[in-house]
Parts: C-alpha cells; structure tokens; sequence
C-alpha cells in the first residue's frame, strides 16, 4: 500500500515539516502558559563542603632546636692479656654483664708462672745466704784489718764480696717480685665499673700481650652526640636540658655536658655531647634526634589540621563574608602536639576552616557547622 503523501503535490510536501515544527512548538508554549497551581523551585549555589572553623589561640610554645646525632659510649676501657704464651683457663664474663672495678672476668693457667716464681724464691733463699757469709767475713775483716793478719787485698777481697752479695740478694728480690707480677697477670681484673660491651676471650686460647679481650662501657655511661651548626652554636650552654628522642621512640631527659671546641670544616657542624640517665633503653650506636630547650615563649597558633600545603608553601582558608573561604599564605614555625605556630600570614582575629582545609579552592562556599578548639 502507497504511503498517501506521495499522491500530495510537491509544494505541498516540501511545506508538510515546517507546519508540523510549527504545530509542536504552538502546544508547548500553550502548555507551559497553563496555571498549574505550584511555584517553581528557586535555584542558588551550594555549598562546595561541610567545614568546622576555629579561631587562632594565643599561647607559649617551648622554644627548641632540632639536631640529629648518635648515642656512644661516654668512656669506653679496653682490658687486655698483659701476659704472653698462657692458655686462658676461665671465661668469666658475657657481653652485657655489669661488673665491679677489680672483679675477676677471666684466667689464665698460672701452673707455669707458679713454677717460676718457686724458682725465684729458691734464688732469693741462696742470695740471702751468700750475703750472711759474706757480711761475716767482711766483719771478721774489719776486725783484724790495722793487726797486719790479713793483707790488705785479702781485706778488700772479704768486702767486696760483701757488697757483691747484696747486690745479688737484691736482683733475686727483683727477681720474685716480677714472678709475683706475672702471677698477678694471670687474673685478668675489671678497670672499672660498668658495662661488659664486647668479649674476644675465648676458653683455651693462648692470648699475645696487648691482645685486647673484653671491652668495658665505663659505669655503664652514655651520651648523645648532637650535630649543630656553627650559627646555631653560640645558643648552647653548658647544664641546659635536652630531650633525646631514641630510635625506639623512647624519650629520654638529657643534660649537655661540654661543647666541642671546633667545628669540622668539611661539614661546618660542631658535637655537642650531651649526658644521658643511666639504666635508659637507649644503646650505644643508636641513630637520635635531640631537642635543645630554650623556654617557652607567646605565640599564635592554630590547628595542625588548618594548615594545607600547596606548591611548597603553607597556607590556610580564612572564613570570610557570606561563608565563601579566602585562601592565606603563612609562615609557620614551632609545633607543639597537635598545634603549629603562625607567625606571618593570619590576623588574629579570623577565623579559619579546620576540618576539610585540604579539599577547598580559594573562594569556595561552605556551610559552617561548629567551632573546633
């Protein structure tokens, strides 16, 4: 069956889409002009985010100086074999033992240095008869020495043979008071008190002189050794208080002891070496960072939440007129819990966005719903 337009004429078809435009747009505006009885909705912005704001606070803020260091050993003793060609018989001591100056840590067998020093003896027991012979005929000597009995070489022959025997009495001396000190050595003795730090001593070993077998943290002493640069050296004094913060988190109280006196010319940083309590959890060759305390002093500060970082700067949204939000650049400074010091940037009195600080553009609408503190 044929469509009916085709039996149209051609003007007539050509006219067919323009009266058909005109016909939908008749009906729509009729149908917009009809009362429906309801107003339509009034349209505005909306608020970009839901932020609580908070005013910036006057306070004291500790005033510190940051550094980084590491924990050693305040003083640390190296006990040594003093004997040679001795087997060590005893092993006392561990590494991290606590000892007393002149306790036992090690031995070493002694069988061949008692052996001598019996020998030494014996030599001693000869020397002092030999003297007691000659200094009896040295004194018969003296006796007859103007009767013409004995010549006068006889006579120097009986007291040199004296002063020869005293002086042999007195090299056996010698003689048993070294055997006695290498018996002594054979105990190896605490330096010290403190803290066994290191071991090398092993049982049955034959140790050489100077061969260095425990290593001692003298009583058991560390300290933190902080590295500040010279501008910052001139703020430090000796006795002021420090806070060490371990690798462990622990925080520790310390107290600076002395002040290096130069400054290394590579890294133009001095040490400051800073006392720390005993017993702490703190080790030597621990990595630390030390706060140098100054006091407190007035500042102005605001949430740590407020401040958002953007292209390296800081920067907070102030409220302004009708709750559109002004983004201020500031300068912060010192930090203390969850607060950070504002000391260019803020007037005083403003008020900033806390909570959603980092998800608002400069001159966003927000709705306000409290006040953070």
């Amino acid at each position: 069956m044929r469509s009916p337009v085709r039996f149209l004429p051609r003007a007539a078809r050509l006219l067919l889409p323009v009266i058909l435009l005109a016909a939908l747009i008749t009906g729509a505006r009729a149908q917009s002009t009809e009362p429906t009885g309801k107003a339509a909705p009034a349209t505005g912005p909306r608020p970009a985010l839901v932020v609580s704001v908070a005013a910036p606070a006057r306070g004291e803020l500790a005033e510190r100086l940051g550094a980084n260091g590491s924990i050693a050993a305040w003083q640390e003793a190296s006990v040594g074999a003093e004997i040679a060609g001795l087997r060590l018989a005893e092993v006392l001591v561990e590494v991290g033992d606590k000892v007393q100056r002149g306790q036992l840590l090690a031995r070493f067998a002694a069988e061949a240095v008692e052996a001598d020093l019996a020998v030494a003896e014996a030599g001693l027991a000869q020397a002092k008869a030999a003297l007691a012979e000659a200094q009896a005929n040295a004194a018969r000597a003296r006796q007859v020495q103007d009767s013409g009995v004995l010549s006068n070489q006889q006579v120097t022959q009986y007291l040199t043979g004296e002063a020869t025997a005293a002086a042999q009495l007195q090299a056996a001396q010698a003689q048993v008071a070294l055997q006695r000190l290498r018996l002594s050595q054979t105990r190896v003795l605490a330096p010290d008190d403190g803290l066994i730090s290191a071991r090398a001593a092993t049982l049955g070993a034959v140790a050489a002189p100077g061969q260095e077998l425990f290593r001692l943290v003298r009583r058991a002493r560390l300290e933190w050794r902080g590295e500040v640069t010279a501008a910052e050296l001139p703020r430090i004094r000796v006795g002021q208080p420090v806070s060490v913060i371990a690798a462990s988190g622990a925080r520790l109280r310390g107290t600076v002891r002395v002040i290096a006196p130069t400054v290394d010319p590579q890294t133009r940083n001095a040490l400051v070496y800073v006392d720390l309590p005993a017993g702490s959890s703190a080790r030597a060759g621990m990595f630390a960072r030390g706060e140098f305390e100054f006091g407190a002093t007035a500042a102005l500060t605001v949430p740590q939440a407020a401040v958002v970082v953007r292209d390296g700067f800081s920067h907070v949204f102030e409220l302004g007129a009708n709750d559109r939000v002004q983004r201020r650049r500031v300068e912060v400074g010192r930090r203390s819990a969850d607060r950070v010091e504002i000391t260019a940037g803020l007037r005083p009195e403003a008020r900033v966005v806390v909570s959603g600080a980092g998800f608002l553009n400069d001159g966003d609408l927000v709705k306000v719903t409290g006040a953070a503190r």
